[in-house]
This record gives C-alpha cells, structure tokens and sequence, in this order.
C-alpha cells in the first residue's frame, strides 16, 4: 500500500507595510517615477517576490513644481478615448500641469507598474498632491530622498 505524500505548506512573510514621503519639486518626472514604482511594488525590501503584494505607500507632495525636460512640456500629448466614434482626446503636458499636477505622476507611475490584478492594488497605495500639505500625517511617512 502507497504513503500518503506529506503536507507541504507554503508561508508567506507578514508584510508590514512603510510609508514614504517624496517631494517632487525640481525632480525630472521620469526618474521620479521610476523610483516610486520600485517603492509600491516593494522592489526595496528583501521580502520582495514578483507574486506578492509586498509593497509601500508613497505620499508624493510638490507634484506642481515636477519638472519636465527639454520640449516635453509643450511637446508631450496624453491620449485616451471616450470609446465613441471620433472619441479620441488629446492634451499636452503643459495643459495637464495647469489643471491636475497630479496626474502626471499618476500616468508615469501606473505605466510603470505591472498591467494586472497586482499592479492596480499597488496603485492605489499612491498619494500624490499638488502642494505641501497631506492628509497622512497621522501615519507618520518616512521623508526619502529619491534623486
């Protein structure tokens, strides 16, 4: 008569989760957001594995003062589509800098993370405002220096 194979468990490492505060005045939009992609996805802590959600929050403050290299800001077009016929809207860096700051930290940042189920909780640990003051005081976020 055959054993019975053992049980095998697979542990997971409890995940303590940091917060990080980034100020992204005078910091190229690109290198910046690269940066805090590797902090969301966890890419920083020794735990990381590619199918855990091991990662961070990130408060990104100053996302007004960004800065864009070159031409980028009157030459770089953000596109998407209302899904309707003739339904493609464009702007450019500058026009998006005007009315929300923020999301263009929030359109570098979530291209850079992974397209599935993962990469969208990731996102939503990012917190990025237009100015100096946040809500998250009370988490006590950890300032770092990215650049």
């Amino acid at each position: 008569m055959a054993r019975p194979l053992p049980i095998q468990k697979t542990t997971f490492p409890k995940v303590e989760r940091k917060w990080y505060l980034v100020d992204a005045a005078d910091k190229p939009l690109g290198r910046l957001a690269t940066r805090i992609a590797l902090l969301l996805q966890g890419k920083n802590e020794p735990t990381w594995s590619p199918h855990l959600d091991n990662g961070n929050f990130v408060v990104v403050i100053n996302a007004e003062k960004v800065k864009l290299t070159g031409k980028k800001v009157k030459q770089k077009v953000y596109y998407h589509h209302s899904g309707y016929p003739g339904g493609l809207k464009s702007q450019t860096a500058e026009q998006i800098l005007e009315s929300h700051p923020e999301r263009l930290i929030e359109l570098a940042v979530k291209r850079m993370l992974p397209k599935t189920t993962l990469g969208r909780h990731q996102f939503k640990r990012l917190k990025v405002y237009a100015g100096e003051h946040h809500p998250h005081e009370a988490q006590k976020p950890e300032k770092v220096e990215l650049l």
